[in-house]
């Protein structure tokens, strides 16, 4: 299987991090969907917000091109690329979306312009990142669930993992508190924590026995519905820190005029947008 064969090469990633650190905190930033219907100037916005983070380094969640036109992809991530911070000092991490990949040409393209195969992962001191491929599926296929299941068992000594991908393929599962579902299963069994998909462009948290299931609002593909606040509809970056196996998630709403610039935690919010008002206990 091609998965077998990119598994090296996946899982190489994580030497970028390896060795010995003095300190288990760091920082990292997560942007939501850029495109299905994009924005003008609002990802190269959220960029400029999360660069002054300072981040460790960053993830997308996927969808940073339009895409659909194996003619036009090429021309699609130079543009896209264009938008990311100028010398940034740290590395980014994308992951392949249903507008990033859909043909042959399209995953070649991804792999080339992210540096990336579809599926791979990586370790940043003592946390472990798996990054799946659900690009042209509303499930996750056997390959998914057989990489996720061999690349966990590889990084069992790893105290904190997430696993992200692009579709939350888990949505439903996650509405009916249903725990009987693959991925679930795995999370549980070689403990990870968090959950991490965009695809609908909205703020939600689900905790199901143990793991966070968390769906990021946009950073630049269009608010959808009722588009309110409260709702989970707005335009963000998010900032983790990380301490030992703590992570705390500031998600970050952008300044005017594409929003407010509320921070809200992870713990505001629940299955149907906020669930108490940013900051209180």
């Amino acid at each position: 299987m091609k998965w077998l064969l990119l598994l090296p090469l996946a899982l190489s990633a994580g030497l970028l991090f390896s060795g010995p650190y003095s300190s288990d905190e760091f920082r990292f930033v997560i942007l939501g969907d850029r495109t299905g219907g994009a924005l003008p100037n609002v990802y190269e916005e959220a960029w400029r917000q999360a660069d002054a983070d300072r981040p460790d380094f960053a993830i997308t969640v996927g969808d940073t091109i339009q895409g659909g036109n194996d003619v036009t992809v090429d021309a699609e991530w130079q543009e896209a690329l264009r938008a990311l911070p100028a010398q940034h000092p740290y590395q980014i991490f994308f992951v392949p979306g249903n507008h990033d990949v859909w043909s042959t040409r399209s995953a070649k393209a991804f792999e080339r312009y992210t540096k990336h195969p579809l599926r791979y992962s990586f370790d940043y001191r003592q946390a472990h990142f798996t990054v799946l491929d659900n690009s042209r599926s509303d499930a996750l296929s056997p390959e998914d669930l057989a990489f996720l299941e061999q690349d966990l068992s590889a990084h069992q000594a790893q105290p904190l993992k997430f696993v992200f991908s692009h579709r939350p393929s888990w949505i439903l599962q996650a509405v009916l508190l249903n725990p009987n579902f693959p991925l679930h299963r795995l999370a549980k069994r070689y403990g990870v924590q968090y959950v991490i998909a965009g695809h609908i462009h909205q703020m939600l948290r689900f905790d199901l026995d143990g793991v966070t299931y968390v769906s990021m609002a946009s950073s630049g593909g269009h608010l959808r519905a009722s588009k309110r606040y409260d709702q989970g509809w707005f335009f963000q970056h998010t900032l983790a820190t990380v301490h030992g196996t703590e992570v705390n998630f500031a998600i970050k709403e952008l300044e005017p005029p594409f929003g407010q610039a509320r921070v809200s935690e992870l713990a505001d919010w629940g299955p149907a947008g906020l669930s108490r008002a940013p900051g209180a206990e």
